[in-house]
């Protein structure tokens, strides 16, 4: 137990250090903390009248944001599942820091869910058996309890990895595995329950259908790789930890071909409600192309359709998929383009019409922007504390022999 805690320190403290660009980055995000702990204090403070959030839109950009981070979180699994189960050599080395990834991810999935419940301290009500909150009937019950599930197993796995590489003992395959395969299993089920609990709201007729867990895990495994490949090429640069160019291969091979599968979902939900539209087609509708002098996110939609199938197009073909440059600005656009299509594109319009026929738009305050700006500053912060100090094990350059010479 004394080695993790060693190895606990080390990570963190290596995290931190770096150079004038790194420093900076880590101070803007600080920066936008400042304005976190005041939001944040506002809606304590005054309760959940700050938001945008009425009776007619009652989840807004927090739940936006959840569950497009649900879909980060569980993208981790494109790193591990071809590291053990295919035995790719360059995804085993670094399948530790998709787990840091995953462990980022879910921490700000699970500060949106605080921003979402209004104040922290409702926090218990998460609590099964202790807190009120209509265990096990709510969906958002479950979807809490499988991300502090696959929270604890990332933890585990990733950093009992990096112990045994800390302490240069071998890794114990019998227990270490079967988690790992229970981690791969369980990052499916995460993105399943996020689908489930917005699909089976027959009142909200956008989201009710069973293709919504296929849409979510395929524009999951699409957002997520880009991500992954943006903090890889920059470990790559930055450090001398090499990352082999068959990881990026494969990672771009697999975000075309989730967001050939998201797209073609999309296009069949489109001609679906708009062949022979009825009033469950408003919601669409109002998305689209407005409905009743309503159209504050049609604009967004079409830039969401028109960037991701662009992107698809380029990804098809090959010589651009492997040229890592172009291919880290496809990633910033097809990252951005699919949160624009879960976000603003699903979750929002799917409260227009209201089950009683009214429209109504939302817009966020000041306080929900700093809020969620503030949130994905913190998860990113973890981030890069995290891997930076996972590759500092890789490494070698932070040794449990090293730390017990320094005391």
């Amino acid at each position: 137990m004394k080695s993790y805690v060693y190895l606990f320190i080390d990570v963190i403290k290596y995290g931190f250090k770096g150079d004038t660009k790194y420093k900076a980055w880590l101070g803007f995000l600080g920066f936008l903390l400042i304005f976190w702990v005041y939001g944040n204090y506002q809606q304590f403070a005054q309760g959940m009248i700050v938001t945008g959030l009425t009776d007619q839109v009652s989840w807004g950009i927090y739940l936006a944001n959840f569950i497009f981070l649900v879909g980060f979180a569980a993208a981790a699994v494109t790193v591990v599942f071809p590291a053990y189960v295919y035995k790719h050599e360059g995804m085993h080395k670094v399948a530790v820091l998709g787990e840091m990834m995953a462990i980022a991810a879910v921490i700000m999935c699970l500060l949106f869910v605080l921003n979402h419940m209004g104040r922290v301290d409702r926090l218990w009500h998460m609590i099964p058996f202790i807190g009120i909150y209509n265990w096990p009937h709510s969906m958002l019950s479950w979807d809490v309890l499988v991300l502090v599930g696959y929270l604890l197993l990332n933890a585990i796995c990733g950093f009992y990895y990096l112990h045994q590489k800390y302490t240069g003992k071998p890794i114990n395959k019998s227990w270490y595995i079967p988690v790992v395969f229970l981690a791969i299993v369980w990052a499916f089920s995460i993105h399943t329950v996020t689908a489930f609990l917005i699909n089976t709201m027959p009142a909200r007729p956008m989201w009710h259908h069973g293709m919504m867990p296929i849409k979510f895990i395929s524009t999951a495994f699409a957002a997520g790789p880009c991500v992954i490949i943006i903090v890889f090429q920059l470990i790559r640069k930055h450090t001398k930890f090499d990352i082999e160019d068959s990881v990026f291969n494969l990672l771009s091979l697999t975000i075309t071909v989730c967001l050939g599968i998201a797209l073609f979902l999309t296009m069949s939900e489109v001609v679906t409600e708009f062949y022979h539209p009825t009033e469950h087609s408003f919601g669409l509708r109002y998305l689209i192309y407005s409905f009743q002098g309503l159209g504050k996110l049609t604009l967004f939609f079409w830039v969401s359709i028109v960037t991701l199938v662009v992107c698809f197009g380029l990804l098809l073909t090959p010589k651009i998929r492997y040229d890592l440059n172009k291919l880290s600005y496809i990633c910033i656009a097809v990252f951005i383009g699919i949160w624009i299509e879960k976000g603003m594109g699903l979750l929002l319009p799917g409260f227009s019409p209201s089950p009683i026929g009214e429209m109504t738009e939302y817009y966020p305050t000041f306080i929900e922007i700093v809020n969620s700006l503030g949130n994905w500053a913190f998860g990113f912060i973890v981030l890069s504390v995290l891997v930076k100090g996972a590759v500092g094990v890789l490494l070698g350059d932070i040794k449990y022999e090293q730390s017990q010479a320094g005391q």
